[in-house]
């Protein structure tokens, strides 16, 4: 995993956006029509949103470390690298859905990517195995996302996520001795203690949903 070189890209985003400010000149132009289900608290809500972006963005270089981690630990490698180099890949290669998005607030566009592709991908191993590949439930933050980039967008991306996904994993990847394996690591203590270390995102973050 290069997850060095995200870092890279999240840094200098970072410096881009001190400088520009256009991730804080998108949100405030956003925060009129988010909705009504997204809960903020009273204070300054644009700077509360900018730290939930920022956080977002922050997490899937150590998410990625994270599942690395697990998958060494509990001897589930062949199954979840593919799902993190497909992760990376899209802030190495950005898709050219992406082209001229900049600094943070291109990033939230390749981060909801990466965090989607994982989500997706724990709804199967949920459908076939019982158990999500990755459990850490990035549900209400996703959402989130979804509607600062805005909804024609993000459906977008959503399309390109399913269709990453199809191309990834069917039925037949499913079908093969090794899952069955696989599916009593799920439940192992190693990957419970090796994921116990992980904390959720949506619990340590100001924003959350009415539901």
């Amino acid at each position: 995993m290069n997850t060095a070189a995200i870092r890279v890209q999240i840094s200098r985003a970072q410096e881009h956006e001190a400088k520009t400010g256009l991730l804080a000149q998108h949100l405030a132009t956003q925060l009129p029509h988010l909705h009504a289900a997204i809960e903020l608290p009273d204070t300054d809500k644009n700077a509360v949103m900018s730290r939930f972006v920022s956080a977002y963005i922050e997490q899937v270089p150590d998410l990625l470390d994270a599942a690395n981690a697990v998958a060494q630990e509990a001897g589930i490698e062949s199954q979840i690298k593919p799902v993190l180099k497909i992760a990376e890949q899209y802030f190495a290669q950005p898709l050219q859905l992406l082209e001229g998005h900049s600094g943070l607030e291109g990033l939230l566009d390749e981060a909801y990517l990466a965090h989607r592709l994982v989500e997706e991908v724990n709804d199967l191993y949920i459908k076939h195995l019982g158990q999500p590949l990755i459990p850490l439930d990035m549900t209400v933050a996703n959402l989130i996302a979804h509607q600062l980039i805005g909804e024609a967008f993000a459906n977008q991306l959503d399309e390109a996520v399913h269709h990453a996904v199809d191309e990834m994993l069917n039925d037949e990847s499913f079908a093969v001795e090794s899952v069955n394996a696989y599916r009593g690591r799920l439940t192992s203590p190693v990957t419970g203690a090796a994921w116990s270390r992980w904390p959720c995102l949506s619990k340590q973050l100001g924003v959350g949903l009415n539901v």
